[in-house]
């Protein structure tokens, strides 16, 4: 009975903090980016642009030190203008303390340490995005909170993609190629959804609500897209330098039947799950409102893709972040579910060849994400009500 009775008290506390953000004057509210990556520039910039009060948080000097001396960033594309940033630093207290959001826009293999260098100075009430969440954010991000000590925990969230095709054109500079129609979002637990997505509405109308982050997890999309264009276009890139356009003439014919049988077997760990999947096909429209006979043709036709260039490098996130931290953990959920997944276990392989790692190692695993042993009953349940 206690324990239902705190849970009541802490649900309670949390109902009436989304209450206060819903009542708050919009412009009021506080945002943190972490990462000032070409997300986090994107972002950051964009929410300055928007008259929002921004910090923006870096673990290097590098790209912070244009930021602090210009004040802001300049962003152009989709979205044109100067976005003022009022703390630009290396010191995490400063910049998370006091702010209502926390949008991390870091690669992935960046949530554990993000979360624990975060966890001293977090609140109860705070909302974390994780943009995106790959394959198992917000579950790798709560063990880490757990691991560092934490017993209040902020609200958890990931993204199924991130907002923008976006790159940093300079210091403090950034251009959004295209803002995504929808980006569904869930929280950990799912009951959370509906309240914290109504928040992030009232700043970027493109967040939907998600089912629960399994889904969230699975419509990855990246994870089908990013590891295989770039193992399969590998010695284009070495020779150019990625001198071409990564998705319109990456995905040539036969590259593009690879693409399709890796999201055959996304589709069936979803379905293993209970889950129904969106296809690449159809996320392609979803997001784009790109449309194509075929998996192929959606690609070309997406006018956000137009103009991106590839990696220039294999040392890229594409393998870096998405082999380890989207494939691993689908491959690892499949072994534990008993689907056979050999075309996502095959790009895992050439990649770790190819990058001289093993990304089975590093990966995120069903071990790592506390999911090793639990029925699809238990998998669902945790989605559901959380354990926090």
């Amino acid at each position: 009975m206690a324990t239902k009775k705190i849970s009541r008290e802490l649900d309670s506390r949390r109902k009436n903090y989304i209450k206060e953000l819903l009542s708050k004057p919009k412009e009021e509210l506080s945002f943190c980016v972490l990462g000032a990556g070409h997300g986090g520039l994107a972002m950051a910039g964009h929410l300055g642009i928007m008259g929002y009060r921004v910090n923006l948080f870096n673990r290097s000097r590098q790209k912070i030190l244009p930021v602090a001396h210009r004040g802001g960033i300049r962003v152009e594309g989709a979205v044109e203008g100067f976005g003022p940033i009022d703390i630009a630093s290396t010191q995490i207290k400063e910049c998370v303390k006091n702010v209502d959001i926390l949008m991390v826009v870091v690669p992935a293999n960046g949530h554990s340490n993000i979360a624990k260098i975060c966890a001293p100075y977090l609140r109860e009430n705070q909302i974390v995005v994780l943009n995106p969440g790959r394959t198992g954010g917000c579950l790798e991000f709560l063990q880490a909170l757990k691991e560092a000590g934490l017993q209040k925990f902020p609200f958890l969230s990931e993204a199924q993609t991130f907002i923008y095709a976006s790159r940093s054109i300079g210091p403090a500079q950034a251009k959004i190629f295209s803002i995504k129609n929808s980006v569904p979002l869930a929280t950990l637990p799912a009951y959370w959804i509906p309240g914290i997505v109504k928040v992030l509405k009232r700043v970027f109308p493109q967040f939907v609500p998600g089912d629960n982050i399994f889904k969230t997890s699975l419509n990855n999309i990246g994870a089908i897209f990013h590891p295989a264009l770039t193992v399969l276009n590998a010695a284009w890139i070495e020779e150019t330098h990625g001198d071409f356009e990564y998705y319109i003439q990456g995905a040539s014919p036969s590259v593009a039947k690879v693409l399709k049988k890796l999201d055959k077997e996304r589709l069936e760990i979803g379905t293993a799950l209970g889950i129904r999947t969106m296809s690449a096909k159809n996320w392609l429209y979803t997001a784009y409102s790109a449309t194509g006979k075929d998996l192929r043709e959606a690609i070309l036709s997406n006018p956000g893709y137009l103009g991106i260039k590839a990696p220039d490098r294999l040392h890229h996130r594409y393998i870096d972040e998405d082999v380890p931290m989207s494939l691993v953990p689908l491959a690892s959920l499949a072994e534990m579910l008993k689907v056979e997944v050999p075309t996502i276990k095959a790009i895992i392989h050439l990649a770790s060849i190819m990058r001289g790692r093993n990304f089975w190692q590093e990966g995120r695993t069903v071990e790592k994400l506390g999911l090793k042993g639990m029925s699809i009953r238990d998998i669902r349940l945790l989605a559901e009500v959380g354990e926090i």
